[in-house]
């Protein structure tokens, strides 16, 4: 009998991302084809059927839209998707939560609404268009309620991705057979609202088909608001440098000038929102580990964070070199000033890559909320202040170069924050249980 060679099996290297992460990354970059890249196919034809100025009407009702939702999400995308993770296997606890987040939107939607009706009859956009205003709390309403939260956390977000899909193109139909002309700014936006709608229904049957529903309780909606007023804090403040520009320079500036500023940044923001699919498909796997395999938790940290900035470099450096043909193409001759406003807002993507790859990859799985909070309160009372000080005096240029200045702030400070801990060894192959 020869000699038989004994070989000390190996463990097997762990996967670069798990194959769930991947898939799920998938799905959500359809999710944003269908929340960014397809909307993006209607800009032709609304710039050039709007115009300049309707354009900018429909920018800055957009923009107070894009308020009421950040008051209805209430941070929920970040707190209950990080909670729903961390009870994926448990139908009862999830039930809980979901009931919770939904009826605390009933009462945060109500709210929204109704502090806009009360500030309708002292702007006149919204005083002088009241279809345009009616539309754009219809959408409001529709896109906060929205519970992706809740198939992010279970990591299970394919049919959100089909449903997303499938009722932006049909919205992007409508637009097409509805909107001719300048008087037509209203039902621009009103379709808008179509997509959201059909997602919020088809959303809530099926998250309370895989969960164990609960009667409304008022600790499940104090517990569901206590858990993200944190986060709401820092969505709040996000908005006033992230959503709120348009309505800011709305505020002292023609239609015109808004609507060139609200092109370039849409297209920016579109770009930017390309690495999106990365962080929200890792953070509730992070989150996860965080509370047992930290080690693995890092890693997977360090792989997407890599990507976002780089491929976010990438994109700012394309939009840069090609401003010009980029606003051309998708805007018409019409809107030659936005071309300088793109170039400005050119380094958004490698910027936002930056913030979120920091706060969703590693400060906030780490708990790390009010370090996010200070740094983005902060940027947003230095756009608030930019933005009065340079919109009035330079208009679209102005309020973009507010924006580039805010946005600067906020990746710096997170990654130098991300940093400090890694230095400190908190960190890396030592992280601390505590946290």
């Amino acid at each position: 009998m020869g000699d038989v060679e004994l070989v000390e099996a190996r463990p097997a290297r762990p996967k670069l991302l798990p194959d769930l992460v991947v898939k799920n990354a998938v799905a959500l970059y359809g999710v944003q084809i269908g929340r960014k890249v397809i909307p993006l196919a209607s800009i032709p034809y609304l710039a050039r059927v709007l115009g300049p100025a309707g354009w900018g009407e429909v920018a800055f009702v957009t923009a107070l839209a894009e308020l009421i939702v950040i008051l209805i999400e209430f941070g929920f995308t970040l707190s209950a998707t990080r909670s729903i993770a961390r009870f994926r296997d448990d139908p009862l606890e999830r039930g809980k939560i979901a009931t919770g987040v939904f009826c605390a939107q009933m009462i945060l939607a109500a709210c929204g609404v109704g502090l806009a009706l009360i500030a309708a009859p002292f702007i006149p956009l919204l005083r002088d268009h009241p279809a345009l205003l009616a539309a754009g709390l219809l959408y409001a309403v529709a896109q906060g309620f929205v519970p992706l939260w809740y198939f992010q956390g279970m990591e299970r977000i394919r049919l959100v991705a089909v449903l997303e899909i499938s009722a932006k193109v049909s919205a992007l139909g409508a637009l097409f057979v509805f909107v001719k002309g300048p008087h037509d700014v209203w039902r621009a936006v009103a379709i808008q609202a179509l997509s959201p709608s059909l997602c919020l229904l088809l959303g809530i049957v099926l998250a309370f088909r895989t969960s164990t529903v609960c009667r409304p309780r008022r600790h499940l909606v104090n517990a569901a608001l206590r858990e993200s007023w944190d986060m709401f804090l820092f969505r709040s403040a996000e908005s006033l440098y992230g959503v709120a520009n348009a309505f800011l320079l709305g505020l002292f500036a023609p239609a015109a000038i808004v609507g060139y500023f609200s092109a370039a940044e849409k297209v920016s923001k579109a770009t930017a929102g390309l690495v999106n699919p990365i962080r929200e498909s890792l953070y509730p796997r992070i989150s996860h580990l965080m509370r047992g395999d930290r080690a693995e938790g890092a890693r997977l940290a360090r792989i997407g964070s890599g990507l976002m900035v780089a491929i976010g470099f990438l994109l700012s450096a394309a939009l840069f070199t090609f401003a010009d043909y980029v606003i051309g193409v998708l805007m018409g001759g019409r809107f030659e000033p936005a071309v300088g406003v793109l170039r400005i807002l050119s380094p958004l993507p490698f910027l936002l890559a930056t913030t979120f790859a920091s706060g969703q990859m590693w400060l906030f799985p780490l708990q790390k909320d009010r370090t996010v909070l200070r740094v983005v309160v902060r940027a947003a009372l230095i756009n608030v202040s930019l933005s009065f000080l340079l919109g009035p005096k330079w208009g679209h240029l102005g309020m973009a170069s507010a924006v580039l200045i805010s946005e600067s702030v906020v990746a710096g400070s997170l990654l130098w924050n991300v940093l400090r801990l890694e230095r400190a060894a908190i960190l890396g192959g030592a992280l601390s249980p505590s946290l």
